[in-house]
């Protein structure tokens, strides 16, 4: 069996030709192709690692959360612009 390589350009050259019913039919069956090669098993997720008790051991207050709002807009409104 003679096995003939046909480069992309020339499979698009070839596909160009036909009409636009053929290429849609051609586009179809590829697609198909295409489908049954991917996986039927659906692949697992690994699960989300738990955050809680990220913070165990430190504390925030009402007056840190205060204090870092004040540095940080301090003098926004007061910048030029």
């Amino acid at each position: 069996m003679i096995h003939h390589s046909v480069s992309l350009q020339e499979l698009l050259s070839s596909a160009r030709q036909l009409s636009l019913r053929e290429q849609l039919l051609l586009v179809e069956q590829i697609l198909g192709d295409l489908a049954r090669q991917l996986p039927t098993e659906p692949t697992t997720v690994k699960p989300l690692r738990s955050l809680y008790g990220l913070w165990q051991g430190f504390s925030v207050t009402d007056e840190d959360i205060t204090q870092i709002r004040r540095e940080m807009w301090g003098q926004f409104a007061e910048r030029d612009l």
